[in-house]
Order: C-alpha cells, then sequence, then structure tokens
C-alpha cells in the first residue's frame, strides 16, 4: 500500500494530537491527582503510536511507546507525578514534536533520542520494580476478573463486548524447568494476537521480555474465537503447562476506582476498539450514549491551503471582472444590464465573505503553543510566570496566522524575560511573586488586534530617550516634541538594540525592529504603551485579510494610486496659503497637530503639468501615532480591489506594495503608507 497518499493526514492529526498532549500536560501540572487527564494523555499518545508505526516511522512509534509506559504507571498509580518527570514527559513531547516536524519538512523523521529514552527507562524501571514487590494471583484465581481494570480498559471491554466480541482472561503457566521464558511468552503473545486483540497483560510485557516473572502470566483478550480453539492453540506452545480460560464480567464504577497494583503494558497491535471517540467516563453520560442511538455525521473535511489558494486567485480574477461589468454598465446605463450587474456585485459579495471564511483561522492554532513555552521560560528565569490567554477563538487569515508567530514569541519572551521581575523583587514592590501576562486578540473593525501585556517593571522611558540620543537615532529637537508612547516606540528602531541596552534597559529593546518590520509587511502597525513599575502593553494591528482591501482611488496627473483605508484617517482640501514651511518641510496644521505633506507626484516621479490650482486635495494617513498628509490632485472614491505581488523583479520599489487592476482595466499601484511615515 502507497502510504505517501496518507502523509499530510498523518502529519495534521499528529500534530492535533502533540498539541492535546501539551495541553493536558500542562493541565496536569496543576492537577497531579488526576487520572482522567492522563487518561487523555495516554489516548493521544496511543492514537499516536498506532499511527506512527502504519506509516513507518519506527524511531516516532518507538519514542512514542516509552512515553506511553511512563503514562501508563502513572494512570495506574504506580508512580506519582513530580516536577521531575513532567519536565521529562514535556521534553519527550518536544523530541515528537520535532520528528514531526522532519517528516513534515520531507525528512524520515528520525532524531538522536537516546538520553530521553533513557530518562523513560529509568522512570519506568523505577515503576516496575516497586510492581515486582506485589504478589502476582495464581493462575486458579483468574475467574470472576482477577485483574484490575481502569475505567478506560472498562469501556473498552464493554464496547467490544456490544460489537459481539467476547471478552477473555488467558492464564498461562509455564513449565518449573522453562529455560527461555521470554521466548515462550513471544510465541504464546503471537498464537493469541491471531486470535484477537490483546489489551492488557500480567506481568506487564517489558517484565515478560525480560523474565521477571515466576512461571504465570495473565493476558487479557478481546476475540470472536472459540475458547476451546483458543486454548488448544496456546498449549501447543512448547514448555506451556496450563492454560485456564475465563470470560469476564462486565465492570462497575466501583471496580474501576479500585487502585490498581499491577503494570499494565499497551496493546500489541492497533485496537480498532480503542480508537473510538465515543469514550464517556461517567455512568449517566453511558446511559445517555445507550438511549440515544442517532448516527453522528461527520460535518468537516480537510482541504489543502493550496486549494484554497487557488480559488482565491481565481476569485480575485472575477473580481476584477466585476468592476469591469460595473465600469461599462454605468457608461451604458441600461436598465436590465445594471439590475443584472447589482445582483452579480451581491452574489459574487456573498461568495468573497464566504471564500474569506474558509481561510480564516482561530488565532488559537497560534496561541496554544505559548502556554508551555511560558512555563518553560519560567523555569530557565526561575520565575513565576502565569499566561493568561484571551480571545483565542478571535479568527485571522491563514496567510497573517503563518507569519505572527514568531513576532509574538519575541514578544512574549521579552516580557517574560525582561518585563517580569524576579519573585523577591515583585514582593519587595509589594505586588504578587507571581508575575501575570495577558495575551488578548479581538476584532475592531476590519482589524484584528492582538495586546500582550505584563505587570512587570515597564518602560524607564529617561533611559530609553537617552541611548536613542546617545545612538543618534532622533535628535535634540525631535525629542523636545515627542510624546510618551513615541518615547516607547523608539525600542523598535534599527540599530537601538545593542550589549549595553540589555545591562541598561533590561533587554526591552532586542530583536523588536525585526519584530516591527514583521508586522508592517502584513500591513499593520505595532504600538507601545507602559508605566514604570506596573508593566506593558504591546498592542499589534493586523488586517482581517491580505488579497482584497478596501481602497481610496485617488489620482496624481494622469496616473492612479489606491492609499488602504486601514491607514487613512481623512481627506482633506486645503488652501495653498495655509501650508506652512518647518525644518525645511512643508507642514499644515491638522486639528492642532503639525502634519508634514508628501506629495505623491515628487516621491514617485510622475511627470508634472503645470495647473493654476489655489487648492491642495491631502489624504491624511497614520502609522501608529505618527501621521502625514499624502498630496494628490483629485479624489475618485473608494473600491474594494484585489491587492497584486509585482513579482520578484519589483519587489523592493519604494513606498508601493502591490498594484490592481481597476474596473476600466487600468493597473492602479497600491501606496505603502507605512514606508512613507518615518
Amino acid at each position: 500500500m502507497d502510504m505517501n497518499q496518507y502523509l499530510e493526514i498523518f502529519i495534521d492529526e499528529s500534530k492535533e494530537h502533540l498539541q492535546a498532549m501539551n495541553e493536558h500536560l500542562l493541565q496536569l501540572e496543576k492537577e497531579p491527582n488526576n487520572i482522567t487527564i492522563v487518561n487523555e494523555i495516554f489516548r493521544s499518545a496511543h492514537t499516536l503510536k498506532g499511527m506512527s508505526a502504519t506509516m513507518g516511522y519506527e524511531d516516532l512509534a518507538n519514542l512514542t511507546h516509552k512515553l506511553e509506559n511512563v503514562l501508563d504507571a502513572i494512570r495506574n498509580q504506580q508512580i506519582s507525578v513530580t516536577l521531575a518527570i513532567m519536565d521529562t514527559v514535556f521534553s519527550s513531547v518536544d523530541d515528537l514534536e520535532a520528528m514531526v516536524e522532519d517528516i513534515a519538512a520531507g525528512g524520515d523523521g528520525k532524531r538522536d533520542v537516546a538520553a530521553i529514552v533513557q530518562k523513560l527507562l529509568l522512570i519506568e524501571q523505577g515503576e516496575a520494580a516497586a510492581a515486582i514487590d506485589v504478589p502476582e494471583a495464581p493462575a486458579d484465581a483468574a475467574a470472576g476478573n482477577s485483574l484490575q481494570y481502569d475505567e478506560f480498559e472498562w469501556t473498552v471491554i464493554d464496547q467490544s463486548k456490544e460489537q459481539g466480541f467476547t471478552c477473555l482472561e488467558v492464564a498461562v503457566s509455564l513449565r518449573a524447568d522453562c529455560v527461555l521464558k521470554a521466548a515462550r511468552v513471544f510465541m504464546v503473545f503471537k498464537v493469541l494476537e491471531k486470535c484477537g486483540e490483546v489489551i492488557k497483560s500480567v506481568p506487564s510485557s517489558d517484565q515478560l521480555e525480560e523474565e521477571k516473572f515466576d512461571e504465570t502470566f495473565t493476558v487479557t483478550l478481546i476475540t470472536q474465537e472459540p475458547i476451546e480453539d483458543i486454548q488448544a492453540k496456546t498449549k501447543k506452545v512448547s514448555e506451556v503447562e496450563h492454560v485456564r480460560i475465563t470470560e469476564i464480567v462486565s465492570g462497575t464504577q466501583e471496580e474501576i476506582k479500585t487502585p490498581v497494583q499491577r503494570a499494565v503494558p499497551e496493546a500489541k497491535q492497533t485496537n480498532p476498539v480503542l480508537e473510538k471517540e465515543t469514550i464517556q467516563p461517567a455512568e449517566e453520560e453511558k446511559r445517555a450514549a445507550k438511549s440515544s442511538k442517532q448516527p453522528v455525521s461527520n460535518k468537516t473535511i480537510r482541504v489543502n491551503i493550496e486549494r484554497l489558494d487557488i480559488l482565491m486567485n481565481l476569485f480575485e480574477e472575477l473580481v476584477i471582472d466585476r468592476g469591469r461589468l460595473e465600469s461599462i454598465s454605468a457608461e451604458l446605463n441600461h436598465s436590465e444590464l445594471n439590475e443584472t450587474v447589482e445582483h452579480m456585485s451581491r452574489i459574487s459579495g456573498d461568495l468573497q465573505n464566504i471564500i474569506l471564511n474558509m481561510r480564516m483561522v482561530p488565532v488559537e492554532t497560534v496561541f496554544n503553543r505559548f502556554p508551555k513555552l511560558v512555563r518553560q521560560l519560567s523555569r530557565d528565569l526561575n520565575k513565576q510566570i502565569n499566561l493568561e490567554i484571551i480571545g483565542a477563538e478571535t479568527e485571522l487569515d491563514r496567510t497573517v496566522i503563518d507569519e505572527i508567530g514568531d513576532p509574538l514569541v519575541h514578544l512574549l519572551r521579552n516580557a517574560g524575560d525582561h518585563g517580569i521581575e524576579m519573585p523577591e523583587a515583585r514582593l519587595a514592590k509589594g505586588k504578587p511573586a507571581e508575575g501575570t501576562i495577558k495575551l488578548k486578540a479581538y476584532h475592531s473593525g476590519n482589524h484584528v488586534f492582538i495586546e500582550i501585556e505584563d505587570d512587570g517593571a515597564g518602560i524607564n522611558k529617561e533611559r530609553v530617550l537617552k541611548k536613542a540620543l546617545d545612538k543618534g537615532i532622533v535628535t535634540e529637537e525631535q525629542a523636545l516634541g515627542m510624546t510618551d508612547r513615541q518615547i516607547f516606540e523608539l525600542i523598535m528602531a534599527s540599530g537601538f538594540s545593542t550589549a549595553e541596552v540589555i545591562s541598561d534597559l533590561s533587554g526591552r529593546g532586542v530583536g523588536l525592529d525585526v519584530v516591527k518590520t514583521t508586522i508592517e509587511s502584513l500591513g499593520g502597525s505595532i504600538t507601545i504603551d507602559s508605566v514604570e513599575g506596573s508593566g506593558s502593553v504591546f498592542s499589534i494591528q493586523l488586517p482581517l485579510t491580505l488579497s482584497i482591501i478596501s481602497v481610496m482611488l485617488v489620482e496624481v496627473e494622469k496616473e492612479k494610486y489606491a492609499i488602504p483605508l486601514s491607514s487613512i484617517i481623512e481627506t482633506a482640501i486645503v488652501k495653498k496659503e495655509e501650508v506652512l514651511n518647518a525644518h525645511n518641510q512643508q507642514v499644515i496644521d491638522f486639528r492642532g497637530k503639525v502634519v508634514p505633506l508628501l506629495f505623491l507626484e515628487d516621491i514617485f516621479s510622475v511627470p508634472h503639468q503645470e495647473e493654476d490650482d489655489r487648492f491642495y486635495s491631502i489624504v491624511i494617513v497614520r502609522k501608529g501615532e505618527k501621521m502625514a498628509g499624502l498630496v494628490v490632485d483629485s479624489f475618485i472614491g473608494q473600491q474594494e480591489v484585489v491587492l497584486k505581488s509585482l513579482g520578484n523583479y519589483l519587489s523592493n520599489v519604494f513606498a508601493i506594495s502591490g498594484a490592481t487592476i481597476l474596473g476600466d482595466g487600468q493597473v492602479a499601484l497600491i501606496v505603502d503608507c507605512n514606508a512613507l511615515i518615518k
């Protein structure tokens, strides 16, 4: 069978299971005695192991198997959850994630995991040693459920019976003079696996392989074969002296809650019953599930993002044609044509919303890896840090989601490393020892805002300003008119970050220029607010989508330009005599603020034709707290346009982020306001 056709599904589902494991591990750390959480982690690990083995990724399957053994010992209450064990489990999940990422990148998923495997084995051996001290039940005691089962195993047994399977305990005794006990155990397992599914054994599979038992072991088997046949086949194995088989009686909740005394191995094969997602541990939920026999249909499908990109590109062409039809219809002024075009515009508008929504992904897909990151950060820094996530269901375009992860990681590290103080310093200031970082996402208009807020030391603006002056980032004159927010944002200036900054300013500027560049390349912006001693807030504004944007069309001489509405404050018409000169720069007084003027015909070298006009048409745009007035010849109006790349040859054109095709077939360049405002 060609497994390549299942590779994408395998990668996606593996990432989902690993993420679920991470989330439940973080929860387990807070509730170390909650066996339900351990069962959830075990199920994810078990499924991942089966998938990996099926796909042929043996290293991935083997590491998951070792991890599964440790989880098995925890859920059977043979070892207690400690910080050291949690660190080892987290590290093993990190390795599993790295192996899956390698497979996704076209690799074979191989990785040197000898160190982590050794740690897992030490944990498991500690559990095994404890298990050896527990006396084993004799073979004759198999009747009446001699083995003890946890909640998950009872569910499997009950569901198997509902599907017509028989659940048996097969107690096997080897001859006292048996030399190769492990080999005989292996042969017994091979026989039983051909008869059905092995879901449990006492002692555990590893103990049996290491011959850490006397002569007797018991295996739990789910099968449809007659008991007589199973008994006869098992007795044919050399040096097997006795085989006693009893059918398992259904368990009760009381039996489930009994502390388990013996180790439980993994199933030798992937059990289809184990893969079901209808497990409901509570008794009332079981009854509810049995009473409601309505079939559950799957209403979701996985779609490759490339297919959505193709669909989006086709729709973008449709938007261009829609604009042209609207233009032609307006010129001809034909009633039926106008009506048809209006109807098509409404339908295409609905279609546009559907396609854009298909591309929308909750920011949770990015946020869900941060609790683990902050946990590790707090361990590395010896700080107490609590991460609060708000609005994880907020949706963003997939293109934006793919790019925003790294900047957020950097900002979170900054908040934890350089914002949150050490516990003793916080206590001295009257703060709780545990610092808090809030990661919040929310919609506002056509934008998504992501805020990273900490209750740490804040930013010392005097130090920031002094450093910026020393570095020549601002002049003394510029510094006099700067607001607090503008001073804080100096830490994101290129060249601000140095080793000296780390010591003087607690490293607040390290690498933030890269964060700023990435966010602005997405058509977004970032602002900083801070109160020294109380904390800081980094606020990121992002467009909902990057492909279809609302713009103001303007004309400069005979050329048309598109200015994104997200950057525009308002438009104005100003008399030329109202324009002032300040520091060799033409400016206007806009609502009490001095706003510099930028002439697009000069910036883009548009051929100038002399005209005697007493007024300037100005588009007031902003970038954070900074504003500028773009001087144009005339306003055409608002329009939705498709943002098209200029291609590799024109990738570095100053202040142009792309182009669009207008309704009349003309090409309009899209102005990058962020590049124009210094």
